[in-house]
């Protein structure tokens, strides 16, 4: 189980499809169980009408973070790079909400982790959430 007070991390990804194709939380599920796991890895799902989907409930522990499961949030923007308005004014409500749950969490891009050579999100989630917020990166 997911402990509130272990979250560290508050990790934006996006599905790496193409960006006209619509996904939902279902079609993950159904994608991440073929893959042998327990079903959608992330916590959110942002389509792109910005429609919010639940994945994971935040107890949970996800699958989208190598080493980082247990101290981390997924949020996924469904799509390659071209994210709607919707999408990011719907990520932005999601991240409001994380922070004020887990405010010593951090907010990055899946990318940020060392492990990977993954550019997902595919823009700097971490520079996008300080513009928003009027805070430099640290």
């Amino acid at each position: 189980m997911l402990e509130a007070e272990n979250i560290r991390f508050l990790v934006v990804h996006c599905s790496d499809t193409p960006d006209d194709q619509a996904l939902t939380a279902r079609e993950i599920h159904t994608m991440h169980l073929g893959f042998g796991w327990h079903g959608v890895g992330y916590h959110r799902v942002i389509n792109r009408d910005g429609l919010v989907e639940h994945g994971r409930p935040d107890y949970w522990i996800g699958a989208h973070v190598y080493g980082h499961n247990e101290e981390s949030l997924g949020v996924c923007l469904i799509g390659r790079s071209e994210f709607t308005s919707a999408q990011f004014q719907a990520l932005e409500n999601v991240l409001d909400n994380w922070t004020r749950l887990y405010p010593d969490a951090e907010v990055v891009g899946h990318r940020d982790f060392e492990y990977t050579d993954k550019t997902c999100p595919n823009f700097d989630a971490k520079q996008w959430w300080a513009s928003r917020k009027g805070n430099p990166p640290v």
